[in-house]
């Protein structure tokens, strides 16, 4: 059993910048990298294997083949349950909101969107859209999209590094400009776009909003949740490290290594590393800033050393 070393997919959206290139060194072609998807088995765009036996493969076609890679908790949903994404917000992006598992199935023929931000760096002063300031019904809400006056009844909050934000599939939101984050999500690629400030996409149109989808799925007020991760740092000799969120469908811990760290990958779930500062070694492979790895279910211990920062994602 191997570990797998990822390639990541990237996207270049109109609202994004280039810290994914200045900042964690990626190459690419693209003048624009809004998103790096990191742990992807989505139609979209799927990650390759770049290491060991598997080395070409896409994520998915080995996990077809291995679906013990899963882990039990892994193996009970329909298909791979998360997508994780690197995003460089240069400017803000639209106001949207994704749709539950039942709306999203019924709908859209994939599971529905719950997810999280957790806040890398951002610039001083930047700001996110996080539910509304107060309760509003469905027929206000339409009509401040129709008359322009929607952003008056939105609950934007000015963010910090290290900041934590869960997302329920149903919450309005929206990424300010200036905000660099790691977004672990459920895996699907549906988005209902509300207000997109008058943007014209690349075809010099209006980008589409999505409103009738949008009202049937949004809960119109306020978040219900503050902007701490859920657990304290804990030191350890070696390492710290920090519970960020967990729930139903993801466990998701930071991980500060000064020397080294001793991780399990059980049967339950895979483990996802996501590099997010520094340089080491996993169980000897070479990992620096930008490198993701998926530790298959079941492959025991592993060790990393170094002086690293890492997301470690569970389901």
């Amino acid at each position: 059993m191997e570990i797998l070393k990822l390639k990541p997919v990237f996207k270049d959206y109109i609202w994004g910048g280039t810290r994914l290139k200045t900042d964690f060194g990626f190459d690419s072609p693209l003048e624009k990298l809004a998103e790096g998807w990191m742990l992807s088995c989505h139609k979209d765009g799927e990650n390759e294997i770049l290491n060991g036996k598997y080395k070409g493969k896409t994520l998915s076609e080995v996990l077809n083949l291995n679906r013990d890679f899963l882990g039990e908790n892994g193996k009970k949903f329909e298909y791979f349950p998360i997508l994780i994404k690197l995003i460089d917000a240069k400017n803000d992006l639209s106001v949207q909101v994704h749709p539950d598992n039942d709306y999203a199935m019924r709908v859209e023929h994939e599971y529905g969107k719950t997810e999280c931000w957790y806040i890398l760096d951002c610039d001083e002063n930047a700001e996110l859209i996080y539910g509304f300031n107060r309760k509003i019904g469905s027929d206000e809400f339409k009509k401040r999209i129709a008359d322009n006056t929607f952003l008056e009844t939105v609950n934007k909050v000015k963010v910090k590094k290290g900041d934590l934000f869960f997302i329920e599939a149903g919450t309005l939101h929206a990424i300010g400009k200036g905000i660099l984050l790691a977004e672990i999500q459920q895996n699907s690629n549906t988005t209902y776009r509300v207000y997109d400030y008058g943007r014209l996409g690349a075809d010099g149109k209006p980008r589409q909003l999505h409103v009738d989808k949008a009202v049937d799925v949004t809960k119109c007020e306020p978040p219900k949740y503050g902007t701490d991760p859920i657990g304290e740092e804990k030191v350890f000799e070696g390492y710290s490290a920090r519970l960020l969120i967990e729930c139903e469908l993801f466990k998701v811990e930071s991980v500060k290594i000064t020397d080294a760290y001793k991780g399990l990958c059980a049967g339950e779930s895979f483990v996802s590393v996501l590099v997010i500062g520094g340089a080491g070694t996993v169980d000897g492979e070479t990992v620096k800033k930008g490198d993701s790895l998926f530790i298959p279910a079941g492959y025991g211990e592993f060790t990393v050393k170094g002086r690293l920062d890492l997301i470690l994602t569970r389901v």
